[in-house]
């Protein structure tokens, strides 16, 4: 049962994972124990948080299956420890040895996992400046969306690239949550034109808190990402936000917020149906 009427204190753990697990896996579990020292009752990790690579056949070498996977039990074991809501926004899980899930994993404070979400849109760009991206070719997109309960209100669950799909975030908001994550590994150039203007309007949109914790700065092998985790109200506000270096920011949330923001602007609910124009439509003709 939620508790509309209780704060608690978000943070996010922002990241700059390399090629090797265990030294991401060590920096990941540093970062946690510095936000739940400093009060944290939910912390959040980027995606990607046990292992940056560009290689199919690295990223197929260093990636297990979840059962029995070392770092999903290093993590539920922490959560544990530290009796606090861990999330971590992705690790790789391989599924077959042609596909692997960018899976994310809400873990509760007694270690169990509450929900797990695999990211649905791949990031398949070409982008200006000669960057090229085919995440499709390695990994298996999930099928279907995800929302857990929190004992503040509900969470919905996103990933990245996902941030530039709004019909799921207005899907997640209208199912009730009222905390949407977005853990996410930016590249530098869309980082700067679009990040911190698509998260505040996915938080207007939807009158949710939006948590995104990000990869930033330059990885070895050779990605650099945009960093500027985001903690954002209801309202579009920017609570809390980070640089380009690793760190763990905060905001003390208020869930009593959201049901503000959605009394103050009701577009939740006030979807109308609609017809699309079809090709076969007469164009209109300019008089003569």
């Amino acid at each position: 049962m939620k508790d509309a009427s209780k704060k608690f204190r978000a943070a996010l753990v922002q990241m700059r994972c390399g090629r090797e697990v265990e030294q991401n896996l060590d920096d990941a579990e540093a970062a946690i124990r510095t936000a739940a020292n400093g009060g944290a009752d939910y912390i959040l990790t980027p995606e990607n948080t046990s292992l940056m690579e560009l290689s199919t056949r690295s990223l197929f070498e260093k990636t297990l299956p979840e059962d029995g996977n070392p770092a999903v039990l290093r993590f539920t074991g922490l959560a544990a420890e530290l009796k606090t809501w861990l999330h971590i926004g992705s690790m790789a899980i391989k599924l077959s040895d042609t596909k692997v899930a960018n899976r994310s994993f809400l873990i509760t404070p007694g270690g169990g996992i509450a929900a797990r979400y695999d990211k649905m849109n791949m990031f398949d760009v070409d982008l200006p400046d000669g960057e090229s991206y085919r995440e499709s070719k390695n990994y298996q997109p999930g099928e279907k969306a995800v929302v857990a309960d929190l004992p503040w209100g509900r969470l919905g669950l996103t990933t990245c690239y996902d941030l530039r799909f709004p019909a799921l975030y207005r899907s997640l908001a209208q199912t009730g949550a009222d905390f949407i994550t977005v853990p996410s590994a930016f590249t530098m150039q869309t980082g700067e034109a679009h990040w911190h203007i698509l998260l505040r309007a996915r938080a207007i949109e939807t009158g949710c808190f939006i948590f995104a914790a990000a990869q930033g700065g330059d990885h070895e092998m050779g990605r650099s990402t945009f960093g500027h985790s985001l903690i954002i109200s209801p309202w579009g506000e920017v609570l809390a936000e980070a640089g380009s270096d690793p760190d763990v920011v905060y905001a003390d949330i208020d869930p009593s917020l959201v049901a503000e923001a959605r009394t103050r602007i009701p577009s939740l609910k006030h979807d109308r149906a609609f017809k699309l124009p079809t090709c076969q439509e007469p164009r209109i003709k300019e008089a003569s």
